[in-house]
């Protein structure tokens, strides 16, 4: 029942920021609805028990992947004025509400949730950890593995070459604009 609870929680979080994601104006606030989808399916790998996959979701989604297109949102410049008046009533309070009765039902769950005692006479539970994750990686799937990186390796590359030289319509438009 715990676990059903949390997804739903999750499943609304999630959705809230895949919805923010697609509408927001500004390119920031759609950046931080990805990143928040993007912690809440860390947290559905958490309830199936697949750890390691949880933390490689944060670290490279969440963590390298949203730096890069936070670089490239401020490259290709929000620096607009924007309006900073709070818009809704008592937004920070209601936010602050919220916000402690999700951590208090997420420490709640938490607590059922975890395993005490002494587990050594069990069986392992070998469902998302480095082993299987690693054979499925380096056998099953290594050649998809290896044409992801490649790809990735092309598409950083072709970004820094881009960033550096310009496109030749880009080099117009800006002498243009010196003239």
């Amino acid at each position: 029942m715990t676990e059903v609870v949390l997804f739903i929680i999750f499943a609304a979080v999630a959705l809230a920021g895949a919805i923010v994601m697609v509408t927001a104006k500004n390119p920031v606030y759609s950046a931080m609805g990805l990143l928040t989808t993007m912690f809440t399916m860390a947290l559905f790998y958490i309830l199936l028990d697949a750890h390691f996959v949880a933390v490689v979701q944060i670290l490279v989604y969440a963590g390298a992947v949203m730096t890069l297109f936070l670089f490239v949102i401020m490259m290709i410049g929000v620096d607009k004025k924007e309006d900073t008046a709070e818009t809704i009533p008592f937004q920070r309070g209601l936010t602050v509400v919220i916000g402690l009765g999700l951590a208090g039902v997420i420490i709640m769950a938490g607590r059922q949730a975890w395993i005490t005692g002494n587990t050594a006479f069990s069986a392992p539970d070998l469902n998302g950890t480095i082993e299987t994750v690693s054979d499925a990686l380096f056998g099953t799937w290594t050649v998809a593995f290896l044409a992801t990186v490649f790809l990735l390796t092309i598409a950083a590359v072709g970004t820094v070459a881009l960033a550096m030289f310009g496109t030749p319509q880009l080099r117009e438009t800006e002498s243009e604009e010196g003239q």
